[in-house]
């Protein structure tokens, strides 16, 4: 009886772990890796300096954005036990008590800032910005129309700086304007998604969802793919070289956009991170668009 009790304990602890790392949504860590994109495009990749700081800006964002989905779900949870996906989140479906997500979200938040001042004091003026934007987001934008798709986007732009931060490269108004676009087309993609699986069934469960229309989401659908496509024309139509690596890039990159647009046509979207990882000609596209880039980057072009 004596042995059995640790060994019980033992086995309640990793159980109550990974209702913890579930909760944190690691499938959603995946957005994180924008933090590589300011540095791809800056050339500085594969240098060990900046390759680690980068690392651990990515380490620094998976932690805040942990403890920011835990804070959501203790605050959405008794509507989320009325969604037919979210009511599964161990917070909703009682797995894992309030107590014991806001406490590993404190712990989280303190520990994201203190590695990101470790590494630079940009990437956590960046992450306090990404903190204070979410939390905003939750008590306010999501409630009002058109906000809380530029509140959602700017928690994009907001990874997509903190690479930049994290490497200590500076960030051209192109980039910025072509990850803004980029983000407002993947959060009106979900709102979209939505819309069509839940809008007529349980609108009420977003606050938001019910003051969007199908044909107003494709607008500004359509409005963010011609800015993104545009805006990087633009920006590798002035890149300082007679080499065609950077005008290449656009075929792909515009292909993407527009295979996204057929995914969201069927009904997906609802899950970004699920829809661009699991559709092979997205995979593809996504691989031959960022070996050109990478190409034209590294080959001194």
């Amino acid at each position: 009886m004596t042995a059995r009790a640790p060994r019980h304990a033992e086995q309640s602890r990793r159980g109550t772990l990974g209702v913890l790392l579930r909760a944190c949504r690691p499938r959603q860590w995946s957005k994180n890796v924008l933090l590589v994109a300011a540095p791809a495009a800056a050339g500085v990749l594969g240098d060990g300096s900046s390759d680690a700081r980068v690392a651990g800006g990515i380490a620094v964002f998976c932690m805040l954005s942990s403890a920011i989905y835990l804070i959501n779900d203790v605050r959405d949870r008794e509507e989320d036990r009325h969604h037919p996906r979210k009511r599964l989140r161990p917070i909703a479906a009682r797995e894992l008590s309030v107590r014991l997500a806001l406490g590993a979200a404190a712990i989280l938040t303190v520990a994201g800032l203190a590695i990101a001042f470790a590494i630079a004091t940009d990437l956590a003026i960046v992450g306090v910005g990404y903190l204070a934007l979410t939390i905003s987001y939750s008590l306010w934008w999501r409630h009002v129309i058109l906000l809380d798709l530029i509140a959602v986007a700017g928690g994009f732009l907001l990874r997509a700086v903190a690479g930049g931060a994290a490497a200590g490269v500076p960030l051209s108004r192109w980039f910025l304007l072509v990850t803004s676009c980029c983000a407002i087309f993947l959060v009106a993609g979900k709102r979209f998604a939505e819309l069509g699986e839940l809008g007529e069934r349980t609108g009420s469960l977003r606050g938001t969802l019910h003051g969007y229309t199908r044909d107003g989401l494709r607008a500004v659908l359509a409005a963010a793919a011609l800015g993104a496509v545009t805006a990087y024309t633009i920006w590798a139509n002035a890149r300082p070289t007679d080499e065609p690596w950077y005008l290449i890039t656009i075929a792909p990159f515009v292909l993407g956009l527009a295979r996204y647009g057929v995914l969201l046509g069927r009904g997906e979207g609802e899950a970004p991170e699920d829809a661009v990882l699991h559709d092979r000609v997205l995979v593809a596209l996504g691989l031959v668009w960022s070996t050109l880039f990478l190409l034209a980057v590294y080959s001194g072009a």
